[in-house]
């Protein structure tokens, strides 16, 4: 436990403090001091992508699958995939531990973060397309950091692995086992407080379909095409009729979002204290921009070029942070504060749902998080297998040994108010993120080569058109 203190501590805690104005300090962690200086280079070096290019992120989103590869993703079912597991606990539970702790302004910094990150998630995702290998297994394609740090440190393939590749690789297994156990002790929590349901009975209920899903070989990314959209709009048209309820109240919670953003006591409490630090530490099981997860649904898809991976998850980022997010945000600052006083996590987002729909609200509350928190475990299922297969070599009984820990940690977590494993799932994340990113700088002269050319494509192909 000592160890893993230690660990945890160095990854997530303060490595230093920058004093401020008044006597405080405002505490800088590892990863903040690698993810933000990264995506702010990749932003300058994509040429500010999020916002330069989002026309034509979305325009790929809606690009027909051009029937490849059998078993190979669409360039839409990999966001969808991608977006299983970005869309989850960190958009309900994370956004409220950053707002809980710095105030409305964290919200404006959050938006600023994912535009941030969404160049990181480019970068790596055009990375794995650009190593992916085919699966003789699922069928298709497979890749993500652990392929694509193995080919930069293994020139002449004499060697079957790379030393960074293998942690990598066991660092998100490590992850994903503790990130089971999260998942299923916030679903049995929320359901025993919005329909005094046993947790006992909603973790069974819970871990017996996750089983039937799971250890099917290609049932994932049907039921993702499936529930992801549903449960992304669903909330999204809750979050609008909150909005389109409260009309009246929007100037000022924008006022006072970027007055708390902008504002000295509120840049560092709100700001950089809450949304860069919470909301990196926390927000990483949402966006996941940097960890390396993403990249390993980017390198299935069946794409014509591999840029166009590395855009399509560059907008699930702003999805994710900029659309889902701030649903939950604009729920939360449409309350009246008074009525939140005191209350943290889950109970404080199930209490502003019930100011706005009563006791319907914390139902739906309780479902949303069922339906983020089931697409999340398939989802993070699906990016195992190439970890697995990468550490094991191509075994369905290897693959299905790591499906049968993670239901059995499913089932653990749900009956368990804390263990060390979720400790461990947030030293996985990190210790991730801290491998790609040894890489990731160094590689992304390829990436960025790659929009280069995909954009002079592009121009090529629109001056073709106007011809015509």
């Amino acid at each position: 436990m000592e160890l893993i203190r230690a660990v945890y501590n160095l990854l997530w805690g303060d490595l230093f403090a920058i004093p401020l104005p008044g006597g405080g300090s405002l505490g800088i962690s590892l990863l903040v001091l690698i993810l933000i200086p990264a995506g702010i280079f990749f932003t300058f070096r994509t040429k500010a992508l999020p916002i330069r290019l989002f026309p034509e992120m979305l325009r790929l989103t809606a690009e027909k699958n051009r029937g490849g590869k059998r078993g190979a993703l669409s360039g839409l079912q990999a966001l969808i995939v991608s977006t299983a597991t970005r869309v989850g606990m960190g958009n309900m539970v994370g956004v409220v531990a950053a707002v809980s702790a710095g105030g409305a302004g964290a919200v404006f910094w959050m938006w600023v973060t994912a535009l941030i990150g969404a160049s990181t998630a480019y970068v790596e995702a055009t990375l794995a397309q650009l190593h992916k290998k085919e699966d003789p297994l699922y069928g298709g394609y497979r890749g993500g950091p652990a392929y694509y740090i193995h080919d930069f440190f293994v020139k002449d393939n004499k060697r079957k692995f790379s030393v960074l590749a293998v942690l990598f690789a066991l660092s998100g297994l490590l992850c994903w086992c503790g990130v089971s156990q999260v998942i299923s002790n916030s679903v049995a929590s929320a359901f025993e407080d919005a329909f005094r349901i046993p947790p006992i009975v909603s973790t069974v209920i819970l871990v017996a379909l996750a089983a039937i899903i799971v250890l099917r070989r290609n049932a994932t990314v049907k039921v993702l095409d499936v529930i992801v959209p549903i449960m992304a709009a669903l909330y999204f048209f809750i979050a609008l009729t909150i909005i389109f309820m409260n009309l009246e109240l929007l100037p000022t919670m924008f006022r006072r979002i970027f007055e708390e953003a902008f504002g000295l006591r509120q840049v560092v409490a709100g700001g950089f204290g809450a949304a860069l630090m919470n909301g990196v530490k926390r927000g990483l099981f949402s966006n996941e921009a940097g960890s390396g997860s993403a990249p390993c649904a980017a390198a299935a898809a069946d794409v014509s070029h591999p840029a166009k991976a590395g855009l399509i998850q560059a907008f699930g980022v702003i999805i994710d942070t900029i659309v889902i997010c701030s649903c939950t945000a604009f729920i939360m600052l449409l309350a009246p504060e008074e009525k939140l006083v005191g209350l943290e996590g889950m109970a404080l987002l199930q209490t502003a749902m019930r100011h706005h729909f009563g006791d319907i609200g914390a139902i739906f509350t309780a479902v949303s998080l069922w339906l983020f928190s089931f697409s999340t475990f398939i989802g993070i299922l699906y990016y195992a297998r190439s970890n697995v297969a990468y550490l094991f070599g191509d075994s369905w009984r290897s693959q299905n040994i790591f499906k049968i820990i993670s239901l059995v940690m499913l089932f653990i977590g749900g009956l368990a108010a804390y263990t060390f494993v979720w400790d461990l799932s947030e030293i996985g994340v990190g210790l991730m993120t801290v491998f790609n990113m040894i890489v990731l700088l160094p590689m992304s002269g390829r990436a960025i080569r790659s929009l280069n050319e995909y954009t002079a494509m592009r121009k090529e192909e629109k001056a073709a058109a106007k011809m015509k």
